[in-house]
């Protein structure tokens, strides 16, 4: 019961810290309301890609086989939508900067890494409308390459900004990220061409 919580404690932890010390930093004194909205949707969405992998990996206590699939449905619908706001909100306060962003000539070094980001999690949900009309192999290896560049991509992004962020929560809860895709990747041995039944049962989320 102690482990249990204590996992929960820490999950909480590794995603309210960085929001906590995000809403404290004194850069949001210069910043409007729909920026900051767009900023802390963005943290968010850091936070639902660790829980993600660790909904899928049955790692979270109290959520297993089928109810964690459901929720890990739900949460990368939630991330969706929190990418939506995130880049809606500074399309809002600032079009030309997110134009350079989205056509790749803007001139600093964390926006391609978000952008390609973005793609990929809208091609994951868009994929996964139509799992049911792909071959197992195929929705495996797809969904796990489009998470490879979420991941990687979002991480990059976020550790290459300068804002409100603080610096060490940012870089721990992107670490975690990280850290959490490897291993599920690795425990679900999903290259592998015959897949275990576990791999088998969560490729057909």
């Amino acid at each position: 019961m102690v482990r249990v919580a204590l996992i929960w404690v820490a999950l909480a932890a590794a995603v309210g810290v960085p929001l906590a010390a995000a809403a404290m930093s004194p850069q949001l004194a210069w910043r409007n309301a729909v920026y900051i909205l767009a900023g802390f949707a963005g943290i968010l969405g850091l936070g639902f890609m660790l829980v993600q992998p660790l909904l899928i990996g049955g790692y979270l206590p109290g959520l297993p086989g089928r109810i964690g699939r459901r929720v890990h449905h739900w949460i990368g619908g939630a991330l969706v939508v929190a990418v939506v706001i995130h880049v809606g909100g500074l399309w809002i306060t600032s079009p030309p900067d997110m134009i350079d962003a989205l056509l790749f000539s803007s001139p600093t070094p964390f926006s391609p890494f978000g952008v390609i980001a973005m793609w990929a999690i809208f091609a994951v949900a868009l994929l996964a409308t139509f799992r049911r009309r792909l071959r197992l192999r195929t929705w495996r290896i797809a969904h796990t390459l489009l998470a490879i560049v979420i991941v990687v991509g979002s991480a990059v992004h976020a550790i290459l900004i300068e804002g409100t962020m603080e610096t060490v929560s940012k870089a721990a809860l992107s670490a975690l990220v990280l850290a959490a895709a490897i291993k599920v990747i690795a425990d679900l041995r999903v290259w592998r061409k015959r897949a275990t039944s576990r791999g088998e049962s969560v490729a057909r989320q």
